[in-house]
């Protein structure tokens, strides 16, 4: 019998660190169940990978800021009879601007896409993780998560949120031998920053703070696949995460909000 293929789910997989995760657990070897939006795209990464790797990679096409979708998500998987290893919450959009100013159903949106689907994919999935006792999840969160951020009030409390989940759940798995992960990249030039209208801000302008995607998911699966449960990259953003939590609060969000410009 061949060896038992490890599956993993990767959210948002059509852009950015999406597509590059999804290139890097290829190359690990990995069996990949692709989801977003963009169905023409999952498409063509999915041939890329057939190409380059020889795997056939599942796509699945579900917008997940409806709330239904995440269910029915889970639905087509276990219709596959797949048994998933790896879940990957990568889905996530960013807004820059005054919170009592910005859309309201976008922030409700990014609400529903950053913090309940996570927690919902991670709900429905890591029973069957801990009953094979093998496998995880990779959140992918941000360095926003270490402090309050002014002019991104929401995204940076929902990085808070998936930062401080997948440390609870890193703890309680354990001894299941399972892994989470928080991957915490700082700046990233993506289509992320481009939605979140940072282009021109202090924080992007940043250089030296700044990884590629690829970078950010190279040193995400490495982490993981070491049961990491924090994976900052980049020796300036580890930095500022440690000065955000041992510093004056009070400076850490007026640094973070003067960084949105």
């Amino acid at each position: 019998m061949g060896e038992e293929k490890r599956w993993a789910l990767i959210t948002g997989a059509s852009s950015g660190i999406g597509t590059e995760l999804a290139r890097v657990f290829a190359e690990r070897g990995y069996s990949l169940l692709l989801t977003a939006r963009r169905e023409e795209r999952l498409t063509a990464l999915a041939a890329e990978l057939r190409a380059k790797h020889g795997i056939a990679p599942e796509t699945l096409v579900f917008d997940l800021e409806d709330p239904a979708a995440t269910q029915a998500l889970f639905a087509a998987v276990e219709a596959k009879g797949i048994a998933l290893h790896t879940l990957v919450n990568n889905a996530g959009f960013g807004l820059r601007g005054r919170f009592a100013e910005l859309p309201y159903d976008q922030q409700v949106a990014m609400v529903e896409l950053n913090v309940s689907v996570p927690l919902k994919l991670s709900r429905l999935f890591l029973p069957g993780m801990i009953e094979r006792r093998q496998g995880g999840i990779l959140n992918v969160a941000s360095t926003a998560a270490f402090q309050a951020g002014p002019k991104m009030a929401v995204y940076y409390a929902t990085k808070a949120f998936v930062l401080s989940l997948s440390e609870a759940l890193h703890e309680e798995v354990r001894r299941h031998g399972l892994a989470v992960t928080a991957l915490c990249p700082g700046p990233v030039p993506t289509e992320f920053s481009e939605r979140a209208s940072l282009q021109m801000t202090r924080l992007v302008k940043m250089r030296f703070m700044t990884l590629s995607a690829e970078e950010v998911a190279r040193q995400g699966v490495a982490g993981y696949e070491r049961g990491k449960a924090i994976v900052i990259p980049g020796v300036v953003n580890k930095l500022g995460a440690w000065g955000a939590q041992i510093g004056p609060r009070a400076a850490a969000r007026a640094i973070a909000g003067k960084l949105q410009g």
